[in-house]
Order: structure tokens, then C-alpha cells, then sequence
């Protein structure tokens, strides 16, 4: 009878066991479900935005040339890698191509290929923006296919604008985008009309 008795739990316990670990992944996706479903909880999670708009200027990976972000604001001011505060404009980094992207830590050489501008805009102002490319420097004398896109962050993220110009030589400049906001935020405008930033400036 003993025998029996073993026999039998033997031939039952892979039943427990599966109905033990169902019984655990229900509980487990249950709390994932609240979790998710809590806003509390995922207001806690939630990275606070620091900007409106941000607006990257970018050129192929591993390029080993120079391209520069100018930007001007409706209150006349302009943005560029020597002035990077224009009023409510930043600009994040200026990327300088293979001059600016290795490390050297303990003796041992780190580099990043990507090349890319970002330039944030903390508060909407109303007006006009005009994002142009400098080609600054040239290593290799090629031409350049540089790529702008403009995201409105909030209330969620939302390409705005996304387009690529080549530009053919060093000193050359090129307006990648010009966008109008109008007085709630929106963008009203969007064209690529040529209007020159660097050389108006004089340098």
C-alpha cells in the first residue's frame, strides 16, 4: 500500500509543479499589469523634459570633416559654435568631425564615428527659425551630404522636419530649413529658401 501510495504522489508532483509555476507567473504579470496601470508609479519613471524643440544637424558616420549648426531666432540673435546661447536656443555640442570625437584613457584610444550637431530650444518663441550648415573645415576636399531633423518634444515627440542637402566645399553654406511658430507653438512655415547666415555675419 505504501508502494502504491509513492507511486502515485511520484506520478502527481509534475502536475503540482505545473500548476505551482502557472500560479507564479500569474502573480508575476499581475504585478507588472499594476505596475503599468498606475500612474503614480509611472510618473515616478518619467524623464522631465528640458526642452520645446531640438533640431540636429547631422553628416555621415566617420566623415572626417567639419560642419558647423548656425541658427537665427526671431529676436535677431544667432546661434553658432562661438555664440551657444541665442535666446531661448543651446547648442548641445559642437561636433568638429575627427578633431573632437577620440579619448584617451589610461593609455587606450576611444572614438565615436558619429558626427552630429544638436541644438535645443528651451521655450517657444513666435517668429521665424533659420537652420543653416557651415562647411567650416575640410580634410579630404569631398563634398558633404549633411541631414537636419526638427522634433517638437512636447506634448510627445513629433518629427517636425527631416531633409538633406549636399554641400560642396569648405566655406560653402547651405539653409538646410527655415520654420515659422506661430503664437500657441505650432509651426506654421516650413520651406528650405536660401537666406545666408555666416557670410551676413562676416565671417
Amino acid at each position: 500500500m505504501a508502494l502504491g501510495r509513492r507511486v502515485r504522489d511520484t506520478e502527481t508532483d509534475p502536475f503540482y509543479d505545473m500548476l505551482f509555476n502557472m500560479l507564479i507567473a500569474f502573480v508575476f504579470c499581475l504585478v507588472l499589469a499594476l505596475v503599468a496601470f498606475n500612474p503614480q508609479a509611472r510618473k515616478a519613471g518619467d524623464v522631465p523634459a528640458k526642452a520645446e524643440m531640438m533640431i540636429t544637424v547631422s553628416w555621415p558616420d566617420g566623415n572626417p570633416n567639419d560642419i558647423d549648426t548656425w541658427i537665427t531666432e526671431p529676436g535677431g540673435k544667432t546661434l553658432w559654435f562661438r555664440q551657444r546661447d541665442a535666446g531661448m536656443l543651446h547648442l548641445d555640442r559642437d561636433d568638429r568631425g575627427e578633431r573632437n570625437n577620440t579619448v584617451l584613457v589610461d593609455g587606450q584610444t576611444f572614438s565615436s564615428a558619429s558626427r552630429q550637431e544638436i541644438a535645443t530650444l528651451r521655450g517657444l518663441v513666435p517668429g521665424e527659425y533659420v537652420v543653416n550648415a557651415h562647411y567650416y573645415d575640410s580634410r579630404d576636399q569631398q563634398p558633404v551630404d549633411v541631414t537636419v531633423t526638427v522634433i517638437k518634444i512636447n506634448p510627445q515627440a513629433e518629427v517636425v522636419f527631416t531633409g538633406t542637402q549636399q554641400i560642396p566645399r569648405k566655406g560653402d553654406e547651405r539653409t538646410l530649413v527655415r520654420f515659422t511658430l506661430d503664437a500657441s507653438g505650432a509651426v506654421a512655415d516650413l520651406s528650405t529658401r536660401p537666406q545666408t547666415i555666416v557670410q551676413r555675419s562676416g565671417l
